[in-house]
């Protein structure tokens, strides 16, 4: 940030000194923004990088309440976010991570997962508390039938429209940290496997006007997420410590058994009840039976490939254990030595010298001649 004490200077627009002070850049034009917002001319477009667009006045029972729905202009705010987030993500990693990392004194390559770990540790905390807020205030939890009934849901509240732009800016945001924080090339496909998933998830959800069904599921999974990397960080700190593991491991099928039956039960069978089985882009109504087909089958081949990694790692590890048991077995114990005997002169010691027990030397006196 800019209140970073500097130890070195580079030429300006460099690519290090991009690097080092990306957070800075990002910080400048947040600033600008919320500058814009003092100005009469500028408020307008100052508003429009902040908060959610498309509001509409739906009519109520009592009054009229405030709904949302998605357009192009989301991609502004969107951006606006990203910046947010790759400032918080330089306060977190400045002021938390690396104070922590330096007392554990870490290799390379465990530096790099402890702050991978560390980041998605705070980002799946904030959302799975406030997913699971969102979703209790709407009432999905009591009533699992609001999932499909009444689709498409085209309006929507600020509250889960300003949490889905907020989660397509982390994972928008994921993409420049990776230059940014100088991954490692042989972390690169991996860490952009798992970003580009959910992007294709929370946009799918976003687009097709399944967003109900959607924080459902990122409630799920990020649950199981934070177990993962907050038993990744006590292993880091303690290496003997891989109860959090286990714990990750009884949750993580069963996580993948409820998201596959919520997604059938509420795209197979809740959507295939509908009346309005049409295809109108224009009234987001995407419910038609290849529709339906393709997003069953872009969740059941995810959560299949997150299965089929899962136990090919935990295969890994019980093969590296029962080696390392059998390594152990295999190494002969070295054979004692017997213990030597101390041939101890006759009579006692006093001082380091020894005595004859009545008092004389032990030693034989030399005669001498005549």
């Amino acid at each position: 940030m800019a209140f970073r004490r500097r130890t070195k200077s580079y030429p300006l627009f460099s690519q290090e000194f991009v690097i080092h002070n990306h957070a800075d850049i990002g910080f400048c034009l947040v600033l600008c923004v919320l500058i814009g917002l003092m100005f009469e001319v500028t408020a307008k477009t100052a508003f429009l990088f902040i908060l959610p667009q498309y509001n509409v006045s739906v009519p109520a029972a009592d009054s009229e309440t405030v709904h949302y729905h998605y357009g192009p202009k989301d991609l502004v705010t969107i951006l606006f976010y990203i910046f947010i987030t790759i400032i918080l993500h330089a306060v977190v990693q400045e002021y938390i991570l690396d104070k922590i990392s330096k007392r554990l004194h870490l290799s390379k390559v465990k530096h790099s997962k402890f702050n991978e770990s560390g980041q998605l540790v705070v980002f799946h905390l904030s959302s799975v508390v406030w997913c699971f807020y969102v979703v209790l205030t709407e009432g999905y939890l009591t009533n699992p039938r609001s999932l499909w009934e009444d689709y498409p849901h085209v309006y929507l509240s600020f509250q889960v429209k300003f949490f889905y732009l907020c989660q397509l800016a982390y994972w928008l945001h994921a993409l420049p940290e990776l230059y940014f924080q100088k991954v490692r090339k042989e972390e690169i496909p991996r860490q952009l496997q798992y970003i580009c998933l959910y992007l294709i998830h929370i946009a799918g959800a976003y687009l097709l006007n399944l967003s109900r069904l959607g924080l459902i599921l990122l409630l799920l999974q990020y649950s199981t997420e934070f177990l993962f990397h907050m038993a990744r960080l006590f292993y880091f700190a303690d290496e003997n410590n891989e109860k959090l593991f286990n714990a990750w491991a009884a949750v993580f099928g069963v996580t993948r058994l409820f998201i596959l039956t919520l997604a059938v039960l509420a795209i197979g069978f809740g959507l295939a009840r509908m009346e309005n089985q049409a295809f109108d882009p224009e009234k987001g109504n995407f419910n038609t039976l290849l529709c339906r087909l393709c997003m069953l089958l872009l969740v059941c081949a995810a959560q299949a490939w997150l299965m089929w990694r899962f136990i090919h790692s935990q295969l890994r590890h019980w093969r590296e254990y029962w080696n390392e048991q059998s390594a152990k077995r295999r190494i002969p114990a070295a054979p004692r030595l017997p213990a030597r005997l101390i041939k101890r002169e006759s009579g006692y010691h006093e001082n380091g010298v020894v005595k004859a027990e009545n008092g004389t030397s032990p030693r034989t006196k030399k005669l001498k001649s005549p």
